[in-house]
């Protein structure tokens, strides 16, 4: 019985942490969340245990010995004072934080673009004084900074949403709405659409990556530099392959003749922790089943399956592709 209980506890708690737990807060808006909910949790135990207790009593006393003013005391102290008091501090404690957390961005602070679209996840940063600089399916933060997001959608209503690091917000056709995040820790964690979308829904996910100031910066100014041209064969060969077959259409390679925008900016794609909006590992492999097998993986997606590429053109567009660093 013991190893049953000891199961469970540990059960419960491994929820508690992880790269997409509330519970374990990485940044300063997660932290405010995360002790909401623990006080909020304490004041409905205390309730709980206020009602527990009553039953027991009144279940154990005998109803001759209960008087008009004790049953008052009981009714009015129990059901009113006690939850009325309880639940004003919860109130008055989970309202204070609010005004901070919608705040923008202090002046001078980096600006991230991100519009969610079925299914994947548009970025743009938007350094002060630089020209924006385009990325996909993938989020990399400074620690220590606030970082304020402005968010959109072209399609449907979708919900920018890192639980490590803060709290979700709606992305809205038509509307802008905003969300300032403040990293506390560096660390991998991943991002998720929050908001029911379609067919693909789960299949919306994004690696968030935090660190330091000095990396953050590097990486920053190599992603604002156009492709390097490939220098193996194979990845020669699938470089054309990619103006050859349309590829060019929907995404820009900066640096190349590829200039299309309706899906993801592919520059450094290869540099990327995963693909397809986090569904697959960064590997030639995964490219390959990528482009050959497009809606096996997400049902509905927009990009069409190039499953009628023989397998040598498709190991070399996943070379070309895996390559752009």
């Amino acid at each position: 019985m013991r190893g049953c209980v000891a199961l469970f506890t540990l059960t419960i708690l491994s929820g508690c942490t992880g790269v997409q737990s509330a519970l374990d807060p990485a940044g300063r808006e997660a932290g405010t969340i995360a002790r909401l909910f623990w006080w909020m949790t304490i004041g409905s135990m205390i309730v709980w245990l206020g009602v527990i207790v009553l039953l027991i009593y009144s279940v154990r006393t005998r109803a001759e010995s209960f008087t008009r003013r004790k049953a008052r005391i009981m009714i009015v102290g129990g059901g009113v004072v006690v939850p009325v008091v309880v639940l004003t501090v919860l109130l008055l404690y989970g309202l204070a934080p609010i005004p901070a957390m919608l705040a923008p961005a202090p002046p001078g602070s980096l600006k991230i673009a991100v519009s969610g679209e079925q299914w994947w996840w548009r970025v743009h940063y938007l350094p002060p004084g630089q020209a924006p600089i385009p990325s996909a399916n993938e989020i990399r933060l400074p620690v220590g900074e606030p970082v304020e997001f402005h968010l959109e959608s072209p399609d449907v209503i979708h919900s920018f949403w890192i639980p490590p690091l803060g709290g979700k917000m709606d992305m809205i056709p038509g509307r802008k709405t905003r969300l300032v995040l403040t990293p506390s820790r560096t660390g991998v964690f991943r991002g998720a659409c929050a908001e029911y979308c379609g067919a693909s829904h789960a299949l919306m996910a994004f690696s968030v990556v935090v660190q330091q100031r000095e990396e953050f910066a590097a990486w920053l100014s190599h992603q604002s530099q156009p492709a390097e041209s490939p220098q193996e064969l194979l990845a020669i060969q699938g470089a054309h392959l990619f103006l050859a077959n349309g590829c060019s259409a929907c995404h820009t390679i900066r640096g190349t003749a590829a200039a299309g925008v309706v899906g993801p900016d592919l520059t450094h794609v290869g540099s990327r922790l995963s693909l397809a909006a986090g569904i697959l590992p960064n590997d030639p492999n995964a490219f390959e089943r990528w482009i050959g097998q497009t809606h096996d993986l997400k049902p509905e997606v927009l990009m069409p399956a190039f499953h009628m590429l023989p397998p040598e053109d498709t190991r070399a567009l996943a070379a070309y592709l895996e390559g752009l660093k």
